[in-house]
């Protein structure tokens, strides 16, 4: 299936003139079944890639949604010292109930500065995957936004995922009390922090979207502690926020394409 939409997109490239070859690449230097065997792609499974700029938490949620610590065997690498160099392969712990393989792909920008987007997204083989998760921290990047337009324009699922939620809500709340904006009530204020944040993030990315041409899509904000909480079956509490709604989403579109294979 995938390799039949790769072709179409070239063949439609092909009739729009050199100009437009964005994924001209695909068919030379990174053919499609050469990518799958060096990512080791296995039928039968969904394999998801999880992107995004150099420390934007792709390590950890990938460890989350697996159900492991850090410490735990077979957890990704996670911190400064381990920044993910190659695209790594993460298979679930129980493959048999859930047929899922993650992959932590490098940051943009990790492995050439003046790489490409485009050249990124051929690179590390993202042309392969069943859905991409896009990540991010601080910012939602012009890099974020090409891997998207590339994913849309190859029809591979994409989801807009922004991480590290609770240290970020923290942060909003020091800033409201350095605003002398956390009188009264401070489960009020706390609430108050997590709405204004969750506002500016749908804000930004809606904004980005639209000026980079593309469709409004959801943005999903999420926190590894909260994630793992979730797939672990314990209860987060007030501190849940999109985490089950990512899960559920995601593995549902993947089973309604599967049918529609």
């Amino acid at each position: 299936m995938r390799i039949a939409q790769l072709e179409a997109q070239l063949k439609h490239e092909q009739q729009e003139g050199p100009g437009r070859m964005t994924f001209a690449g695909i068919n030379s230097v990174q053919r499609v079944s050469e990518t799958m065997r060096r990512l080791r792609h296995v039928d039968g499974l969904t394999h998801f890639a999880v992107a995004g700029t150099v420390g934007s938490g792709k390590s950890s949620l990938i460890n989350s949604i697996r159900g492991l610590h850090t410490r735990d065997p077979g957890a990704a690498g996670v911190g400064t010292g381990e920044t993910t160099m190659a695209v790594t392969r993460h298979e679930d712990p129980d493959l048999e109930r859930n047929p899922y393989v993650w992959y932590d792909s490098p940051g943009l920008g990790t492995l050439r500065p003046n790489q490409s987007d485009v050249a990124y997204f051929l690179e590390q083989g993202l042309f392969i995957f069943d859905c991409v998760i896009v990540v991010f921290d601080a910012r939602f990047t012009a890099a974020d936004i090409a891997v998207l337009k590339c994913c849309h324009k190859l029809d591979i699922s994409a989801y807009i995922v922004r991480s590290k939620a609770l240290m970020h809500i923290q942060n909003t709340v020091g800033d409201m009390a350095g605003r002398g904006d956390t009188a009264g009530n401070p489960t009020d204020y706390c609430r108050g922090a997590r709405e204004k944040f969750l506002s500016e993030t749908r804000a930004t990315v809606a904004n980005n979207l639209k000026e980079a041409g593309l469709e409004e899509q959801r943005v999903y904000v999420v926190d590894k502690t909260t994630m793992l909480q979730v797939v672990l079956l314990e209860d987060p509490g007030d501190k849940l926020l999109h985490e089950g709604e990512l899960l559920s989403d995601v593995l549902c579109e993947m089973q309604r394409r599967s049918r529609a294979r």
